[in-house]
């Protein structure tokens, strides 16, 4: 061979060398150390990079961004230690359950990344590794590991899963301290001491064979260490309480209890009587409570139908849409009513009519300037609009000194509280396809309004969690369609967190189709985080698409997403794909922003790989990660 291609060959491989994928030397090392079956035969030393879509297969690997982010190597009989795989600096899955793996468990602290760690199943022994990265889920479970949990493991305050059963561990729990656990486990261990307040709502199942004295609830009461019981003397001057009782004799110790018991009964008695008047007072006024307020609508109702002719402006009358069964405002007046919330436009009403029937009723506090014309011609604009994913107007009634807004009632509540309501125990996780569900129905719903009419003018004005309703299959329906024009300007501020930068509260700009993207984005950043609109942060309150443009600079990481996604498997790319179309919706120049139809159509290609059965599978519950 001529010099100048020998040379050429030696450069080609040095320059393949340089080449070489930084996470492919540990993958290497760890396949030669532990791959003793040869299972892993798709990983070869001819490849250079393993993250390759089309040239490379790694068996088990998943990456992002072209470095190696999983490892799921489940049942393949590996041995030894897996040392090496700590090299990869961007892991965030690691799967090692069911093989042969032995040692001490390494250090993990250059595992920055890493969020699921499943090690469950294998012959690892030494102690409780002891410094562990910011953890969702850990599983150490069926090992031969020993000794204390350390009191560090509280800083994994985002820890969702922890499962330690059949293994050798001892000492004390009762430091634990996890605020979001929801998976535990440390049955056939031998711990001891008090069962935690914080664990004690899981079944006695997982505390079951460990040290007779492991004690608390659920598994049994502890007993408290016997006192030596003071001498006591049996004559009567030990007794000097009885001498003040008149007309008993010393020594008679019956007569004080009998006392003792009927104070007792008699301060059970006065707290019954006081709870029953209180009880009696709250059901007074709350009874005169009634749709709106029944003794304000009667006095109303003297002044709107009044006794000499007037004009109909004066007298009120109740205009219904087409499809909708007919009432009397009678009728509303006896319906029984419950208070679903207050807002700046009024105060809305769950009514339930005399057949039974169920709207929602929004009586308005006040209104923009303007008179009956104006608020009649907004109200038929609103009355056609019929959408499965919009909130359909089935009345109204206009007087001088009343007016309402009759909806169709949606059963089950509203996003906001989906998201945020009741976080901590005994809270049911909104699932991801319930969320991209409703991502996707909002989005049409968005997409039709503003595309309704002839002039495609409609726009809504005041998108956010709260308005997002969901009827009894579950479907996400807009509300207050359009109210942004009946609203005064003096009334409380609407939509914080969602306004549009060009919306600032020093001018009085009207609301565009493009500051309802705008707010449609930030819908989606709080469905995807977990977060309300305004979030704090260490240099204070921060809006939620700043915060998400920060942590998104920083390389994508798992802290941007809610922690009660995490225990579902293959989103990530979902969430990624919708996070890219939530921050296309919040660009600062309302001209870079996509129109609804087309944001309903990007979320719609995503939720239509959203149907697969396995979704939705809990990991605890699953041999994979």
């Amino acid at each position: 061979m001529p010099p100048y291609s020998i040379l050429f060959v030696l450069l080609l491989r040095l320059s393949v060398h340089r080449a070489a994928h930084p996470d492919l030397a540990p993958l290497l090392s760890f396949k030669s150390s532990s791959d003793v079956s040869n299972k892993l035969s798709s990983w070869t030393t001819n490849s250079s990079n393993p993250c390759h879509p089309i040239t490379t297969r790694f068996h088990g690997v998943t990456c992002l961004h072209n470095r190696v982010t999983g490892l799921v190597l489940e049942e393949l009989n590996l041995h030894g230690r897996f040392d090496s795989l700590t090299l990869l600096r961007k892991l965030r899955v690691l799967s090692l359950k069911h093989n042969q793996l032995n040692g001490s468990i390494p250090d993990l602290t250059k595992l920055s990344s890493l969020k699921l760690l499943f090690l469950s199943y294998n012959r690892f022994s030494g102690e409780f590794p002891p410094s562990l990265p910011s953890l969702f889920r850990l599983d150490l479970s069926y090992n031969n590991i020993s000794g204390e949990v350390p009191v560090m493991v509280n800083r994994l305050t985002r820890l969702l899963t922890l499962r330690l059963e059949r293994n050798q561990f001892s000492g004390s729990i009762g430091f634990l301290s996890l605020p979001n656990l929801q998976d535990f486990n440390i049955s056939m261990n031998n711990f001891s001491g008090e069962i935690p307040v914080s664990v004690s709502r899981f079944p006695a199942s997982v505390f079951m064979n460990n040290s007779v004295d492991l004690c608390g609830l659920p598994v049994r009461e502890c007993t408290l260490p016997k006192i030596p019981s003071p001498v006591v003397s049996s004559s009567p001057t030990s007794l000097p309480w009885t001498a003040a009782v008149p007309g008993k004799k010393p020594g008679n110790s019956r007569g004080g209890g009998k006392i003792s018991t009927l104070a007792i009964v008699g301060i059970i008695i006065g707290d019954v009587l006081v709870l029953a008047l209180i009880s009696l007072l709250l059901y007074c006024y709350f009874a005169r409570e009634s749709i709106f307020g029944k003794k304000e609508v009667i006095k109303s109702e003297k002044s709107v139908y009044p006794s000499s002719t007037g004009s109909s402006f004066e007298k009120g009358r109740m205009v219904f849409f087409e499809g909708t069964r007919r009432f009397e405002l009678e009728d509303l007046l006896r319906a029984s009513a419950e208070m679903l919330g207050k807002g700046g436009l009024g105060t809305a009403y769950k009514a339930v009519l005399d057949d039974g029937n169920l709207v929602a009723v929004k009586r308005l506090k006040e209104m923009a300037g303007g008179g009956k014309r104006e608020f009649e011609q907004q109200m038929e604009v609103l009355g056609r609009l019929r959408h499965p994913n919009v909130v359909s107007l089935k009345a109204y009634y206009f007087a001088k000194d009343e007016k309402l807004l009759v909806y169709e009632y949606m059963s089950n509540g509203n996003l906001f509280w989906l998201l945020h309501g009741n976080r901590g125990p005994g809270r049911t996780p909104l699932e991801w396809s319930t969320r991209l569900k409703i991502a996707a129905g909002a989005a049409n719903g968005l997409a039709f309004i503003h595309t309704s009419g002839a002039t495609n003018k409609l726009t809504h004005g005041n998108i956010k969690s709260t308005n997002i309703l969901l009827d009894k299959s579950g479907n996400a329906c807009i509300s207050d369609v359009g109210h942004y024009a009946i609203t005064p300007l003096t009334a409380a501020p609407r939509s914080i967190g969602y306004r549009a930068p060009e919306l600032s509260s020093s001018n009085n700009r009207k609301p565009t189709h493009k500051s309802d993207v705008y707010s449609f984005g930030v819908l989606l950043m709080e469905i995807l985080t977990g977060k309300c609109p305004s979030v704090m942060d260490t240099s204070g309150v921060l809006d939620l698409p700043r915060w998400v443009r920060s942590v998104v600079r920083e390389e994508w990481t798992a802290e941007l997403f809610d922690l009660e996604l995490m225990r579902y498997k293959d989103i990530e790319e979902e969430m990624a794909a919708l996070l890219h179309v939530a921050l296309s919706c919040t660009l600062a120049a309302p001209d870079e922003r996509p129109t609804m139809d087309y944001v309903a159509k990007m979320i719609h290609d995503i939720a239509r790989v959203e149907v697969s059965p396995r979704r939705d599978t809990l990991n605890t519950s699953s041999n994979s990660p």
